[in-house]
Parts: structure tokens; sequence; C-alpha cells
């Protein structure tokens, strides 16, 4: 080893503490974590079928039922309240098969989507029941009550926004009587 002077070694020295220090000058910045997800403390599909029965429109459309798709409906709708949404929704779809522009049982299937979180599937379902549905009354709300739903999950707020103006379209007023 080469002899080194005192000056020089003092400044080997605090050579080395400045590169040390240097070091964490250049440590990443710590990367942003999204919020933590925290669930709704309200039922979303009640939050959903509110929207429905709040609507009082001059129109509410009801379509006229095939046995075997309101049996499979009405099946679906036990299997929900059981809490066995997956029996729930292959029912419904079975459903959708028979009577695939059906724009209400394509809405009770995008509600049993948001039960079972699914909810790219319940979104596109509302949409697709809603494009060939009355697009006024109470399945109209139904519609786009979901969209509401599914935006504030996503904490998307200007999107939920959007959606209950589209809601408040749902509804027709009646003319006045005098």
């Amino acid at each position: 080893m080469l002899p080194v002077s005192k000056p020089a070694s003092v400044l080997l020295l605090l050579l080395a503490a400045a590169s040390l220090g240097a070091c964490s000058l250049f440590e990443p910045a710590p990367t942003p974590t999204a919020p933590a997800y925290t669930p709704p403390s309200y039922d979303l599909v009640a939050s959903i079928r509110a929207a429905g029965d709040r609507e009082q429109s001059v129109i509410a459309v009801n379509p006229l039922r095939d046995a075997g798709v309101a049996g499979l409906q009405d099946a679906a709708q036990v299997d929900e309240k059981a809490g066995r949404y997956a029996d729930a929704a292959g029912k419904l779809d079975q459903a959708i098969k028979l009577s695939p522009n059906s724009p209400d049982l394509l809405q009770d299937r995008a509600e049993i989507a948001v039960r079972m979180k699914d909810y790219p599937m319940a979104e596109k379902l509302a949409h697709q029941s809603w494009s060939i549905g009355p697009k006024l009354g109470p399945l109209c709300a139904r519609n786009w009550q979901t969209v509401v739903e599914i935006r504030l999950q996503q904490n998307d707020q200007a999107g939920a926004v959007t959606a209950r103006k589209w809601v408040q379209q749902c509804h027709k007023p009646g003319q006045p009587r005098y």
C-alpha cells in the first residue's frame, strides 16, 4: 500500500462521504399507490332497482313473456335471493338465448353481473338493454343507474354525473288534466 499524506487521507474520506451522500440524492422517488378500494356501504343492485321504482313516467313498457322465459326468469330471482349468483346468471343466459332481444332480460342479467362484480359485463348489458329498449320509463332508469353505479365503483365522478343526466332523461311527464 502506498503511503498517503494526512491531508490526502482527509480528502479521500470526504470524497467517500460525499459519494455516499450523493447516492441518496438519486434514489427513485416512491411510486404513488392507488387509493385502496373500499366497497360501497350500500347495495348497488338495490340502488339500481330503486331508480326504476322511483321512475313514475307516463310510459312503462311491460313486454309479454314466453312461459319458458318467464320460468327461467323466476328461477333466477329465487337463485339471486339465495345468493346463488352464478346459477341466476346461467338461468338468465338461457332465457336470453330464447329471447335475445328482450331488454328486461338483458337488464336483469346486468344486475346479476353487478352482484358478481363483473362491472364491464354489467355496463355492456345495460347499454345493450337501453339500445333495444324503450329509452323511457323504469327500465331506462335502471339501465342508466347501472352505469352510474359502475362509474362510481371505478371512481369516475364525471362519468357518474353524465350517467345521472341520462337517468333523468328517462322520465316522460304526463299531460296535465284539468
